[in-house]
């Protein structure tokens, strides 16, 4: 099967193992929002007229189709299908022919690589608002039941003055409020369109950027197509600065659940079934989900 970039030789086997490593796994986590992007792009290329409304047609089925075939665990991506964005279009000449050779039409592997990245992180950062409310909200209902609950205020591990339980879970609840807003930027960011940018100049195409975004679901489009390029790896930095104040927050919390529930504290208690034993000591009960949250934050 060719490659998209494909010419009159072949890359040393070498080089392609290099160059590709473990590529392979977020490929194929990628592929239903590559098929989306694709799909999108395809609409663009008919109200362009460079394709068909039969075309189109054909070509929407065909897409429909590997989704299908991926969810089912009949196709998935290998490493010599290069990537998801080749393999997709090989797998589309198979079933539409003609057609199937038009997809690429206007658009480089660059812009189909950030379209596809924004469509599958819109989800995860929206997914990981979601997770973020739960936990606020778990947290703000046990600081309102347990706000008469006496426990002592620590300044540098030592004893500092009379507090409660709810003021130390409510300062948790409302620090992972004010990181959420920290990933809502860095999502609203990343929700902004690229198709049509393709390798950083745009094409001599009459290619309907705003209808590919909103086809997309995205707010709005990244305008300048240099920008759209130049914004790859800069706004995944961003996200990955929101989601370290939110590893942050989580560490402290788990740090002070594994002192506080230590029996010379023995402010809270974990649950059994939230920890696992030791092979030699029958009395242990080891945080090890809260020791995990706290070493990879």
């Amino acid at each position: 099967m060719s490659k998209l970039w494909q010419k009159d030789y072949s890359t040393h086997a070498l080089l392609e193992e290099f160059t590709v490593g473990r590529d392979t796994e977020l490929d194929n986590r990628l592929l239903p929002s590559d098929c989306l992007a694709s799909l999108a792009h395809a609409r663009g290329l008919e109200k362009a007229g460079l394709l068909t409304q039969g075309e189109f047609k054909d070509l929407k089925a065909g897409l429909l189709q590997i989704m299908e075939e991926f969810a089912s665990g009949e196709l998935v991506i290998q490493r010599s299908d290069e990537d998801c964005h080749t393999a997709i279009e090989n797998r589309l000449w198979e079933l539409c022919g003609e057609a199937g050779k038009k997809i690429h039409t206007g658009r480089s592997r660059n812009d189909q690589v950030i379209t596809a990245l924004r469509v599958a992180g819109r989800g995860e950062l929206l997914r990981i608002l979601e997770n973020l409310g739960t936990l606020v909200k778990a947290l703000a209902n046990f600081a309102e039941k347990n706000q008469g609950v006496p426990m002592p205020g620590r300044t540098h591990t030592q004893t500092g003055m009379p507090s409660s339980v709810g003021l130390w879970a409510a300062a948790f609840a409302e620090e992972l409020l004010d990181d959420g807003a920290l990933v809502r930027q860095a999502l609203d960011l990343f929700n902004q369109g690229s198709l049509g940018s393709a390798a950083s100049y745009g094409v001599p195409l009459p290619l309907d950027r705003e209808l590919t975004s909103s086809l997309l679901g995205f707010a709005k489009v990244q305008n300048n197509v240099l920008y759209v390029n130049n914004s790859r790896g800069k706004y995944e930095s961003i996200i990955l600065d929101a989601l370290d104040q939110v590893g942050l927050t989580l560490s402290k919390l788990a740090q002070e659940l594994i002192l506080f529930s230590l029996p010379e504290f023995g402010y809270f208690t974990l649950p059994l079934e939230l920890t696992t034993g030791s092979s030699i000591m029958p009395q242990k009960k080891n945080p090890d989900g809260l020791e995990l949250t706290r070493g990879k934050s």
